[in-house]
């Protein structure tokens, strides 16, 4: 699903107990920057990477709409860039956790998926990893 709001109403529609949703952080990025549904989009057009309280609101929200629905969560890191094209086929890069061009704060930006909007540990999905393009053999 290329927009966060799509995908809830499919989630929704179904309505299936044995269906969910598949977190990978590095994809959901994607969401808050409107990249496959501009009007989806949850950061403003201007938004700047720097703005880490922007990102952390944006995090926010859709977290909270997607955690309910959220059965398998993948730890991933961004670096903010996509590939593919046309209008619906953009796909985030995956990058390594310790790449200087990651947009994502790993450990704070999980805690958005893992807690509740109180911060309270949900243990509420089924499976959780890390995503294995973050690391590198050496």
């Amino acid at each position: 699903m290329h927009s966060w709001k799509t995908m809830i109403d499919t989630l929704e529609a179904v309505d299936r107990p044995n269906i969910g949703f598949q977190a990978d952080m590095a994809h959901t990025l994607l969401y808050l920057l409107g990249y496959n549904r501009p009007e989806d989009r949850i950061l403003p057009d201007d938004f700047e990477w720097s703005d880490r309280a922007a990102l952390k609101e944006g995090l926010k929200k859709l977290t909270a709409a997607l955690r309910p629905w959220t059965t398998d969560f993948h730890v991933a890191q961004n670096d903010g860039t996509v590939f593919g094209s046309g209008s619906h086929d953009k796909t985030g890069r995956h990058c390594l956790a310790t790449d200087p061009n990651g947009k994502l704060d790993i450990v704070e930006d999980a805690g958005f998926w893992l807690r509740d909007e109180n911060g309270v540990l949900t243990k509420a999905f089924r499976h959780i990893c890390w995503d294995g393009c973050m690391f590198r053999m050496l």
